[in-house]
């Protein structure tokens, strides 16, 4: 009660201190694949039931494999009813999803199929007494009514008060991650800090009624989905049916077979699953996503939910650092006689600028890939500054050079006779090197500096010096990325 009541004040204070803005690191792909592992574990968790097994369910670590062993070890003791009844229902439930996919067009409302497998199920069982006649497994004696309101005890404070911070951050988490997917699915926008705030105020209340921490649910969220819930009627038709369940109408599901609830949530899971057969196309669209997606899905399928989401998201930041280690870098050429400049390796017929290389490199600039950015620019214009300034000291002579310019390590090449010009730049980095001092006390070098486009900067360095050395052009952060 007390963890809960903790965790409920962690997620309020973070969503007044603006802390959603965590959510970004969610990528699609990791989302996809928690998606894709956590319906896989529900359905291996909800599996049992279709067979009428009565194996225990494992808690812990690596559920999907330790319940499909024992499900393949108890096989032979398949109660058959509850197969017979868990075939029918499946075949009922796919058709009517299909049908409402299909004249969803012309069709009011949802069509009720899950209303009308509940309610059937429940007659056939109890006019039938299969659990009695067929020992089928049924919800049995449902208790009603609540437990008493009692207050938090603050004396369990110290032993619960670490173990709400994980709890805090892992329901965040999952109720932003099935959030973003359902929005996209659905296309509209998910603001983070209002859900933080509204899991937050959702606990308050139920821990004073011996309630578990509320987080989003991904079985229930698909039953919704499926029956074409849109707005939040539904949640509060849905709390109304579960409260008067709750005080009258439970003992009437006391026949009701739990096979026909583990097929509601199986058929629910559909979509998500569906999702295994994208798989080659998001390998040629991209290997990284794919590679995440892959993670992801397998992390949260064979260990926990919970570490599935921990290792997608820190395997996401993880591509994120690589690519920004190892960005795509190239030398630009012009196209005939305008002034668009692209990649030489990716595109035809482009022309270098006379006496002038102009250098792009495709990721944002800072202190972990300064290196990187040094070394791919001496690479591709093939001198390197210090290298350069030891030849002219040992053999008293400095070769001429064809190239131009580079950001960060401009001393280098001015000593070496290379002027520094920038193009392209966005204004939070010009607003971070006017506060350097690059352009000089004052800035009163920047219109020697700093140029919007690329061919103006040539036809600068031309100018300056038409028949001397050349120079290379940056391009960085463009402000058009190049077609490709």
């Amino acid at each position: 009660m007390f963890c809960q009541i903790f965790n409920a004040l962690i997620l309020i204070c973070d969503s007044v201190f603006r802390l959603g803005f965590v959510s970004v690191y969610l990528s699609a792909p990791m989302l996809d694949g928690f998606a894709t592992g956590a319906s896989f574990t529900i359905l291996t968790v909800q599996a049992k039931y279709l067979l009428g097994l009565k194996i225990p369910r494992h808690q812990g670590y690596g559920t999907v494999v330790v319940t499909w062993i024992n499900i393949f070890a108890n096989i032979h003791k398949t109660n058959v009813c509850d197969l017979i009844t868990s075939a029918i229902c499946i075949t009922v439930l796919v058709a009517g999803k299909e049908i409402q996919e299909r004249y969803k067009d012309r069709l009011k409302i949802p069509l009720p199929t899950e209303l009308v497998v509940v309610g059937g199920a429940t007659l056939a069982s109890h006019f039938g007494n299969l659990n009695h006649h067929y020992g089928t497994s049924v919800s049995g004696h449902i208790p009603t009514g609540f437990i008493p309101p009692q207050v938090p005890s603050f004396s369990l404070m110290p032993r619960v008060a670490l173990d709400a911070i994980p709890l805090a951050v892992i329901s965040f988490a999952f109720t932003v991650s099935l959030s973003e997917m359902f929005a996209k699915k659905n296309g509209y926008t998910v603001r983070p800090n209002q859900e933080m705030f509204a899991i937050g105020c959702c606990n308050i209340i139920p821990s004073f009624f011996h309630c578990f921490t509320t987080s989003a649910a991904l079985a229930k969220t698909m039953v919704k989905d499926s029956t074409g819930c849109q707005t939040q009627v539904s949640s509060l038709i849905s709390a109304l049916v579960i409260l008067l369940v709750l005080l009258f109408f439970a003992p009437f599901f006391h026949a009701l077979q739990k096979c026909v609830l583990a097929c509601i949530i199986i058929v629910s899971l559909r979509g998500a699953l569906r999702k295994f057969k994208d798989v080659p196309a998001k390998w040629r669209a991209s290997r990284n996503d794919a590679v995440v997606w892959l993670i992801t899905m397998s992390a949260t399928a064979l260990i926990s939910v919970e570490l599935g989401l921990l290792v997608g998201i820190s395997f996401s930041l993880i591509c994120i650092i690589y690519k920004t280690q190892n960005p795509r870098v190239s030398l630009l050429g012009r196209a005939g006689d305008s002034d668009l400049y692209e990649d030489m390796e990716e595109y035809q017929n482009l022309v270098p600028p006379s006496r002038v290389r102009v250098f792009r490199f495709q990721a944002p600039l800072y202190y972990a890939n300064k290196d990187t950015f040094l070394k791919t620019l001496y690479k591709a214009v093939g001198v390197t500054p210090f290298l350069e300034m030891t030849n002219v000291v040992v053999a008293l002579v400095q070769r001429q050079l064809d190239f131009h310019t580079i950001i960060l390590d401009c001393s280098e090449f001015a000593e070496i006779g290379v002027r520094v010009v920038l193009a392209c730049c966005n204004t939070s980095l010009i607003d971070t090197l006017q506060k350097g001092q690059l352009f000089g006390k004052g800035d009163k070098d920047m219109s020697k500096m700093l140029f919007h486009t690329v061919h103006h900067a040539i036809l600068y360095a031309n100018i300056q010096q038409p028949d001397k050395k050349s120079h290379v052009q940056m391009d960085i952060f463009p402000s058009q990325p190049s077609i490709k």
